[in-house]
This record gives structure tokens, C-alpha cells and sequence, in this order.
């Protein structure tokens, strides 16, 4: 690295890159802030809804009745198994809460697809309909992308 080089802005990945990724991964890491001000976090499967990265969960869940209180939600998605391999994409937003049944059924296809491996077809249905059951969807709206991609420093493999 030549001096005066700032590693972030080595690091950080375009829009372009963000997208690869975001559509790469099946796994999300979701924190709401819970209503004593400390951080709900879970990992969740998640699709695209409107081209928005968004998941199904309970109604009654920690995280939606979080947001139904404060809508801010932060997420992550990364890979890599090694220091020199490191990826990943923080999405900084607020979470919409979605009960409309044609938008739950678009992200459910989005998701059983995206989980599955295949083309989603009308045989599939009851399926997808099964996964949403007593569920709602949760729409991220994002403000703010911060990513890392740690290939970009041409380190020798590690591990």
C-alpha cells in the first residue's frame, strides 16, 4: 500500500459489488433495538421484495415487535473464512412491515426460490404459502451501504 492510501477506500465496494453479493448469500444477520435499549439480533434467510432485500418472520416475533416500535434495523451479510477473504455489506435502514398477501407471496417465491435452487412454479404454491403461515414480511429500506471486500488488498492467503 503506498503511503496516504486509506485501507477503506481500498476496501469498499461499488454498487455493482454489492449487488453480487447481496444476491450470493442466503443468510442475513438482523439487529432491532429492543424496547429496554439493548440489541435483538438473529440471522434469517432473505430475498428480494420490490428489489429490496427483505425476510419473512412470526407476527409475533421480538424483531417485528420491535420495529413496530422503532422501525430502525441494521443488517449484515459476509463471507469469507480468512482475513484476506473477508467480504461483507452492512445495511443501515428501517424496516417496513409488510401483511399485504401479494407482496408476503412475492418475497416467499423470492426466498423458496433463492433457498431451493429452482424456478419457482404454481405447483410450488402450497409450499410457499405453508412458509408464510401466520407470518409477515419485513421490507429493508436502506439509508446507507457500508461494505468491505479485504481481496482488494492483494494480502497473501492466510489460514
Amino acid at each position: 500500500m503506498g503511503h496516504g492510501v486509506k485501507q477503506r477506500d481500498v476496501i469498499r465496494m461499488n454498487a455493482e459489488e454489492i449487488d453480487a453479493l447481496l444476491q450470493s448469500e442466503q443468510t442475513m444477520q438482523c439487529a432491532t433495538m429492543n424496547h429496554d435499549g439493548t440489541i435483538h439480533l438473529v440471522a434469517m434467510w432473505y430475498g428480494f421484495l420490490e428489489g429490496a432485500p427483505a425476510l419473512e418472520t412470526k407476527a409475533k416475533s421480538q424483531k417485528v415487535k420491535n420495529l413496530r416500535r422503532n422501525d430502525q434495523i441494521s443488517c449484515l451479510v459476509e463471507t469469507g473464512d480468512t482475513y484476506d477473504q473477508l467480504r461483507g455489506v452492512e445495511l443501515v435502514g428501517r424496516g417496513e412491515i409488510v401483511e399485504d398477501p401479494d407482496r408476503m407471496l412475492a418475497l416467499g417465491i423470492s426466498i423458496f426460490e433463492r433457498t431451493q435452487g429452482v424456478a419457482y412454479k404454481d405447483e410450488f404454491l402450497p409450499a410457499v404459502q405453508q412458509m408464510l403461515n401466520k407470518r409477515v414480511v419485513v421490507k429493508i429500506h436502506v439509508d446507507k451501504y457500508v461494505s468491505w471486500d479485504h481481496r482488494k488488498l492483494g494480502l497473501p492467503p492466510t489460514g
